[in-house]
């Protein structure tokens, strides 16, 4: 799914049922960060960083340990960008040469409503007003988890070139469906705060695309560096 959300010259690997985390095998310093973690949280760790170390042997780079940073931003290997996501049943690592883009975000989600209360505290009222009428117009998707996880790669995106915390108040995101058999279509997040500089711009928006299926919902946006 995340494959067909990005450009050509990112690699994107993924898993259903985290298959891969019987296949891999954690570096120490990774197995440092999971003392304490319950076996689900093992399973996705050990199942996504599966994935990213097939991506990075697909763009000739040699495996290595993917660390939590601030935030919990993965430290990527010198040279590379890139963001992973998991949720129950699925994973996915999305890697590039950050010569080619200046950063990235993807995200999915199970594509079932949000808990009672939550959609509120992660959306504005124009956001809401929009998710009405896509929800009138093509009912079937939900709409409110798809905000959630656009929002969520608007902020992968965003992190790693401020290294500041992006609010979910702070991007009024408007989701636009595709014509076509498919479900699918595009996104734009209007920063409501200060953009980053990226060549020599300061920008305004994210713009990022979005799929349905297999009980899913993702999402991902990819900056180019002009």
């Amino acid at each position: 799914m995340i494959e067909e959300l990005v450009p050509a010259t990112v690699v994107a690997v993924e898993a259903y049922g985290h298959e891969e985390a019987g296949n891999t095998r954690l570096y120490p310093e990774e197995e440092a960060v999971l003392t304490q973690a319950v076996p689900k949280r093992r399973r996705e760790f050990t199942a996504v960083r599966g994935c990213a170390r097939r991506a990075m042997e697909k763009l000739g780079v040699p495996p290595q340990p993917v660390l939590p940073g601030e935030r919990g931003a993965p430290r990527w290997p010198a040279g590379l960008t890139g963001s992973m996501t998991h949720c129950d049943g699925y994973c996915a690592a999305a890697l590039v040469r950050a010569t080619d883009l200046a950063s990235l975000g993807i995200d999915a989600e199970p594509d079932g409503p949000l808990p009672d209360g939550v959609l509120p505290s992660v959306s504005l009222p124009a956001e809401r007003d929009r998710l009405l009428g896509l929800a009138r117009d093509h009912p079937g998707t939900h709409w409110d988890r798809l905000l959630f996880s656009a929002k969520e790669s608007v902020y992968k995106a965003w992190f790693p070139l401020t290294g500041q915390w992006l609010d979910f108040s702070e991007a009024d995101i408007e989701i636009l469906v595709a014509p076509g058999a498919r479900l699918g279509g595009t996104f734009r997040a209007e920063l409501l705060v200060p953009g980053p500089w990226v060549g020599g711009r300061r920008l305004g928006h994210f713009d990022g695309r979005w799929t349905a299926g297999r009980g899913l919902v993702a999402t991902a946006v990819a900056v180019p560096h002009a």
